[in-house]
């Protein structure tokens, strides 16, 4: 089984829960996801099977949208409600004119630090080895982009919003970084990924009842949808299967005439071969040489 499962991830179970359930459920040794899910985090978690583990890189780049609630008013050492106050609540008289200004001014591109309780690594060890260890390390902050940020309601310490945002983006950190602009502190209590690139919970399955998606894998061909189809007959499989260079000629069908920055190879029935990146002479006074499709990772055996 090679594909996609979209998973709706229930509060409770990790993101590698998840993957042992599918391990078990479909009898496979190799499944992966595209991107980690707080345990009291909720919504879209693609897992990948069988052969699809090899594109989780590709399948992880897209825009991530969240659903979020935020509590105005504390701090914690997790930055979300599983971490321990830094300080007693503040009561909160914010006008929602005053939250919808501190969420703008979140928006764009911005060097973000990480959670003390992260994933990130500093010199090889996670980052919440060490704050689990009481070992202070110095976080560097990352750049990430956010595209936007809506509130959705407003009330009393409480505030919904929806955010849009690049991969690696921290939403509890995008909590803790409300509070500290608006002066009185915050943090995350509710988090729900309703898309993740390509797959939202329209396609997604109970992750209580994963083996009833053996039907809605996603399979290999209808993956990155977003980079462009060359198609090829028995000759360019053959090609591909020994991992040599793709000519016009031994392409069917969307050879590329422009630039891009890398392919999809299938064959005739739709089933991917291989991923792809051109090659052609672009240095200086160099012979003009015809341009080749280079398979860089090959699916077909």
């Amino acid at each position: 089984m090679d594909g996609v499962l979209v998973v709706d991830k229930p509060a409770g179970p990790t993101s590698h829960d998840m993957v042992d359930r599918a391990r078990r459920a479909f009898g496979l040794r190799r499944v992966g996801h595209t991107g980690t899910l707080d345990p009291f985090a909720t919504g879209v978690l693609p897992l990948c099977l069988g052969r699809a583990t090899r594109l989780a890189r590709f399948l992880g780049e897209g825009e991530k949208v969240y659903r979020a609630t935020v509590r105005l008013g504390v701090a914690t050492s997790t930055d979300d409600l599983t971490g321990t106050p830094l300080s007693d609540p503040r009561d909160v008289s914010l006008e929602e004119r005053a939250v919808r200004q501190a969420l703008g001014q979140l928006v764009g591109t911005l060097d973000q630090l990480p959670p003390a309780y992260s994933a990130r690594r500093v010199e090889g060890r996670r980052l919440y080895e060490l704050a689990r260890r009481g070992e202070a390390v110095p976080r560097s902050a990352r750049a990430v982009t956010i595209h936007g940020i809506e509130l959705l309601g407003f009330e009393g310490d409480q505030a919904e919003i929806e955010v849009r945002c690049s991969p690696g983006t921290y939403i509890r950190a995008l909590a803790r970084d409300v509070g500290e602009t608006l002066g009185v502190g915050g943090h995350l209590t509710a988090l729900r990924r309703t898309r993740s690139g390509d797959f939202g919970l329209e396609g997604a399955v109970p992750g209580d009842d994963i083996a009833a998606g053996r039907d809605q894998v996603v399979p290999l061909g209808e993956l990155l949808p977003g980079v462009p189809v060359v198609r090829v007959g028995p000759a360019g499989r053959d090609r591909v299967r020994h991992g040599r260079d793709l000519g016009r000629d031994d392409v069917v069908a969307g050879f590329p005439e422009g630039v891009v920055e890398r392919v999809r190879i299938l064959d005739e029935s739709g089933d991917l071969l291989a991923l792809a990146v051109p090659r052609r002479s672009e240095a200086s006074g160099a012979p003009a040489v015809e341009p080749a499709l280079h398979p860089d990772l090959v699916f077909v055996s």
